[in-house]
């Protein structure tokens, strides 16, 4: 059977603004520009990291005015990301996805990360989404190398986040009901991250020891770096992702 969250979808939205307008400095996105990172017709400025073997497979695509990550066909592969071009440190970023009850993958959106060409990959904090398990939906996990593990909840490490763990106001929606796109809302500023699902926090972590330390430092994530989207190794996975924008927050950080 499904698994579903209720939630009293406006009431928890409204809420989530006026908690995040303090981190941020400003709760209303209108106030500050905002810069569409997804122009709706192709990939310009974003580019697919990968290994070798992986550099011919059309795993991501655009569709319609959405992208359209797909492997439900292979599971023959690495990881695949489609990674900005550009850089960020302290930002608002605002993503609706699409989930399909069908697909067993898990995907992400990686945030101050960078691709390393030769170990074939990308350091650096992931939200999750996990569409076969969508209570771990906005749960951050770290892929820095040295440090692998979950950030938040908080659990020691090699240990594992479970649903007892999650919101219960949380709801998240497949392609096949009302509404079929998920609201995806991340504030990163300084070692603080916020993370809102279709209105609902469900996390508030800060990284400070963490995200600003030498195995972070060393490798240059955790406070500034690209942002990426993710297909995870050897997983069949359909997705899709749209509206994508991002507000700067100037914290001297940027």
């Amino acid at each position: 059977m499904k698994f579903v969250f209720k939630v009293l979808y406006v009431a928890a939205f409204t809420a989530a603004i006026f908690l995040t307008s303090t981190l941020s400095g400003n709760g209303d996105e209108s106030a500050g520009k905002t810069q569409q990172l997804f122009n709706g017709r192709d990939l310009d400025g974003w580019n697919i990291k990968c290994k070798p073997n992986d550099r011919d497979k059309d795993f991501w695509s655009v569709k319609d005015g959405y992208i359209e990550a797909n492997s439900l066909d292979e599971s023959d592969h690495d990881y695949v990301w489609l990674m900005t071009e550009d850089t960020y440190s302290d930002f608002e970023l605002f993503l609706r996805f699409q989930a399909f009850e069908d697909s067993p993958g898990n995907s992400g959106v990686q945030i101050r990360s960078r691709y390393d060409d030769t170990a074939g990959w990308l350091d650096g904090p992931q939200i999750d989404i996990h569409p076969p398990g969508p209570w771990r939906t906005g749960m951050v996990w770290d892929e820095t190398r040295g440090n692998q593990r979950w950030l938040y909840p908080k659990v020691d490490p090699g240990e594992w986040v479970d649903p007892s763990m999650a919101d219960p106001n949380l709801e998240f929606f497949y392609s096949d009901e009302t509404p079929s796109w998920n609201e995806l809302r991340i504030i990163a500023e300084d070692t603080h991250i916020i993370a809102l699902l279709n209105g609902v926090k469900v996390t508030d972590y800060n990284g400070d020891g963490v995200l600003d330390d030498d195995t972070h430092r060393t490798r240059n994530v955790g406070l500034k770096g690209h942002i990426a989207l993710q297909i995870h190794t050897g997983d069949r996975l359909k997705i899709r992702f749209k509206d994508i924008r991002i507000r700067r927050i100037d914290s001297g950080f940027n």
